[in-house]
């Protein structure tokens, strides 16, 4: 799920003219360069009918996005939504947004990022 949901974004020209190559899961490497994107899986769960697992996941995904400034995180939030919120296919039987948030890093360095967090339910095939 996770180098599926990455390459999606990846093939985004909307997401990719804004974040380059810059979107990866667990961490984005110091130093290399604004805005870009962090995925993180909150949840992970299999889905089960009286009969045992039905074969599908249940997952949920922490889209962070990260900018120099709060409106270049907004618009890079944007286009991670309209690639994702409602995509079906590729093993995917659908990805949904569940909920944002916008806030800046905590600290008081006037340098510290902009973060809009998008969280995505995904539903897809184990």
């Amino acid at each position: 799920m996770e180098e599926a949901l990455r390459a999606l974004l990846l093939a985004s020209s909307g997401v990719t003219a804004l974040a380059g190559t810059r979107v990866n899961f667990g961490s984005h490497s110091q130093g290399a360069g604004f805005p870009y994107v962090v995925l993180n899986t909150i949840s992970d769960r299999e889905g089960l009918t009286i009969s045992g697992p039905d074969g599908m996941q249940q997952a949920r995904v922490q889209i962070d996005c990260y900018a120099k400034t709060y409106m270049a995180a907004k618009q890079l939030s944007r286009a991670v939504r309209a690639v994702l919120h409602g995509h079906s296919g590729g093993g995917f039987q659908g990805v949904f947004l569940d909920g944002t948030r916008d806030q800046r890093e905590p600290g008081d360095d006037t340098a510290r990022p902009y973060r809009v967090s998008l969280d995505f339910l995904t539903i897809y095939s184990a």
